[in-house]
């Protein structure tokens, strides 16, 4: 009732017995559900394997075949499995967002594993199509960002390269799809720019800002895809400035504030014009300098 997702790491209070997400409980003295006073937190695995065995069975659906209704009567219908860990996939990302809105992040990271091993399964039966390797690089994506609200940035870093890996095999036609590759790279350079690698966050921002421009060849009308170079080419530009390339960084300022003053924007999309905003403020200010 804490995070709106399934049970993970399933905990009961002492002594009212109601369960929880060991994450979930772990904040409160009383219990949510009743109010009695929290006298210990104990590990509840009868219950837990409950729910891990309905996570196992959404990957299967029964279904009763029949030829004839002639044949159906009267007689007993036949019971088989058939996988569709596609919907399960889909089933393990809503439980995952769900528990990260509610800060449980090993409960969204253990979901959204068992989500990478399904598409993985699949694409070794299906191969590498657009759709499994966009789905695919999405939850590794998530799983990068999970790791890097943990401060494991190692790990956020291999599932960040490993996202990119699969969704540089989609067709470079869907826009949201070349929106979560730049962001997969920006996010790897990020990480890098933090830990001091300058020379790798560059090349990381330079390969966002390259899909980026390549993907505004064919959507030069959208506001977000410009907004969206004018912010790699700020990151860019900022690197520059610490790699004491003065004369590239001053350049690259230059071209975002060109591009972001020459952007209009519906006077519906707000968030986006704030957003235009807070990027035209900060490649100002780097000007001014």
């Amino acid at each position: 009732m804490i995070c709106q997702a399934l049970l993970f790491q399933c905990s009961k209070c002492v002594p009212c017995s109601h369960a929880y997400c060991r994450v979930c409980i772990s904040r409160f003295k009383d219990c949510p559900l009743c109010g009695a006073d929290i006298e210990k937190i104990e590990d509840d695995p009868n219950l837990q394997g409950v729910v891990d065995r309905f996570i196992e069975g959404h990957a299967r659906i029964k279904r009763a075949q029949t030829n004839t209704e002639e044949e159906a009567e009267g007689e007993k219908k036949t019971v088989i499995y058939e996988d569709v860990s596609l919907e399960r996939g889909s089933f393990l990302v809503q439980q995952a967002m769900r528990a990260l809105r509610a800060n449980n992040i090993e409960s969204a990271k253990s979901r959204l594993s068992v989500c990478v091993e399904d598409v993985k399964e699949e694409l070794e039966r299906m191969g590498h199509t657009p759709e499994l390797c966009s789905q695919l690089g999405a939850v590794l994506g998530m799983l990068g960002d999970c790791c890097r609200a943990t401060a494991d940035s190692s790990s956020a870093i291999a599932y960040f390269e490993e996202s990119v890996n699969f969704l540089m095999k989609v067709p470079k036609d869907d826009l949201e799809i070349t929106h979560t590759l730049s962001v997969s790279l920006n996010k790897i350079g990020d990480l890098k720019y933090y830990d001091g690698d300058l020379q790798s966050a560059r090349s990381y921002y330079s390969q966002a800002l390259d899909v980026r421009r390549d993907a505004i060849k064919h959507h030069s009308s959208v506001p977000s895809q410009i907004l969206d170079i004018a912010t790699s080419l700020a990151k860019v530009a900022d690197v520059d400035r610490n790699l004491a390339n003065e004369d590239a960084a001053v350049s690259g300022f230059e071209e975002a504030i060109k591009m972001l003053e020459s952007l209009t924007i519906d006077d519906q999309e707000v968030g986006l014009e704030q957003r235009r905003q807070s990027v035209l403020k900060f490649v100002n200010s780097q000007l001014v300098k």
